[in-house]
């Protein structure tokens, strides 16, 4: 049997999460049902996130087993043939026998997305949180540095206990502000590179995994930071408090990305926009 590991990208809008659940159409179940299509056979594909309803995907990875001998492009290809035009597939190839994209992940990025604007954009509705009072996006990121580190992110947690443990190690965290995204501006396309005080803020951590809301509780955080109601202390006693209920509130879903994964165990990710191969 063959071991094949793919990229996907995926607006998760229409989707009630990653997971098959009987309450609606998953990013799983319409995956699935393109590897039956292609290969006619019922696989069962396990992902390295199990992203909720109307979270995104730039780079979640999957991977399942068939006898298939379609090559790797041809995969690529046929899958999106069979797939809804919200779901991508971004890169393939054949990965060792007992690879698991989960379990065998030794890092995931996130990435959280405001339009921090007074007028809504209808374009990016579905895609950035939309706030329209000003934040300090530096005061955001010093205060994000305290949970760089090994720590107890029980604060951030959602429904705990819902894993074993929930220490976590964040390897590096930012905060910041960029420009419009482009093809939305009205500027002129020589003014493009000028505009460098934007209307997005964007935060994006990178840790060996993450707790039920984890990313989105931070954010929410974060926020009251940005809002100047808390403080970086104020932050680093909810850290230590481990208690939820002291933490913000849990962002909306539809700003956040999961953005890559990486593992020991394979070469490193080639882009994801870069042809497929074997």
């Amino acid at each position: 049997m063959r071991n094949i590991c793919l990229t996907l990208a995926y607006d998760g809008t229409n989707y009630c999460g990653w997971q098959v659940q009987p309450n609606g159409t998953s990013v799983q179940a319409v995956v699935e049902t393109a590897i039956k299509e292609l290969t006619s056979e019922a696989a069962t594909i396990f992902a390295a996130g199990r992203t909720d309803a109307g979270v995104h995907a730039l780079g979640q990875v999957v991977n399942f087993h068939t006898a298939s001998g379609i090559s790797c492009d041809k995969i690529r290809s046929g899958l999106q043939r069979f797939l809804p035009d919200d779901v991508a597939v971004r890169h393939v190839r054949e990965a060792p026998p007992d690879f698991h994209a989960r379990y065998h992940a030794t890092s995931k990025r996130y990435r959280y997305v405001i339009l921090n604007s007074r007028a809504k954009l209808p374009f990016v509705e579905r895609y950035a949180y939309h706030i329209g009072r000003r934040l300090d996006d530096r005061a955001m990121h010093d205060a994000g540095q305290v949970l760089v580190g090994r720590h107890d992110f029980r604060s951030f947690e959602s429904h705990y206990p819902n894993r074993s443990s929930s220490v976590r190690t964040v390897s590096e965290l930012t905060v910041a502000r960029c420009g419009d995204w482009a093809l939305w501006a009205q500027h002129r396309p020589s003014e493009i590179a000028a505009a460098s005080d934007g209307d997005y803020v964007f935060l994006e951590v990178e840790a060996d995994g993450f707790l039920y809301n984890m990313v989105r509780s931070i954010v929410g955080t974060l926020l009251k930071v940005g809002y100047g109601s808390w403080t970086t202390e104020t932050v680093r006693e909810i850290l230590n408090n481990q208690d939820r209920d002291h933490s913000g509130a849990t962002a909306p879903p539809h700003g956040l990305y999961l953005v890559r994964v990486d593992y020991d165990d394979l070469r490193r990710e080639t882009p994801i926009d870069s042809p497929a191969g074997s």
